[in-house]
């Protein structure tokens, strides 16, 4: 679908040479998420950075015995590797103006969760991603977050918004209903 841009007239937007914004990409390996958001991240032209950890599994759980040597006991091997891995999404989430953390209903997600827990610590903008069926498990992640979305495209809509100004076509289509017209003109509440 074909989706129109309203650009909000009394919104300042980042222009050429101006903020770049850092977006830490938290979470679930197992599908394209990232990519959605990158490809519309360039399609929108945003001035954003994308980082994430490491998303290979493998590499992730290994590095420590690639970097350090092989260890006898798992426990430990897996400990070096976590090591690692930590230097990595510290540094990122602290650089982030905004972590999106993305939850799976097929895996449980617990670096994800960690990740939002250590971004809110920070006083970091959150935006979680995840399928309504899960929303109750993640009551209180996302409750600490900014912006709950249902699919990566919400994402992109949400960073589009905030750094540039600009509304895609509402959700609803041609259920949308502005709030003067809900509510009424002017202020229902002086």
């Amino acid at each position: 679908a074909t989706s129109t841009t309203r650009i909000i007239k009394r919104c300042f937007s980042s222009t050429p040479g101006g903020k770049v914004w850092q977006v830490y990409l938290s979470g679930e390996i197992h599908s394209d998420w990232r990519e959605v958001i990158a490809d519309g991240v360039q399609k929108k032209n945003l001035p954003v950075r994308l980082t994430s950890p490491n998303t290979s599994h493998e590499d992730s759980d290994d590095c420590g015995a690639i970097i350090l040597g092989m260890e006898e006991k798992r426990p430990n091997w897996d400990k070096i590797g976590a090591n690692l891995n930590n230097i990595r999404t510290k540094t990122l989430i602290k650089d982030a103006d905004v972590v999106v953390v993305r939850f799976g209903d097929k895996y449980r997600q617990w670096n994800a969760a960690f990740d939002a827990g250590y971004a809110a610590a920070l006083g970091k903008s959150i935006i979680t991603l995840h399928p309504p069926g899960i929303s109750h498990m993640l009551k209180e992640v996302n409750a600490s977050a900014s912006v709950v979305c249902e699919d990566a495209e919400q994402v992109v809509d949400t960073l589009a918004y905030v750094i540039k100004g600009e509304l895609s076509t509402p959700r609803d289509g041609d259920d949308f209903v502005p709030i003067a017209e809900r509510l009424g003109a002017g202020n229902p509440n002086p």
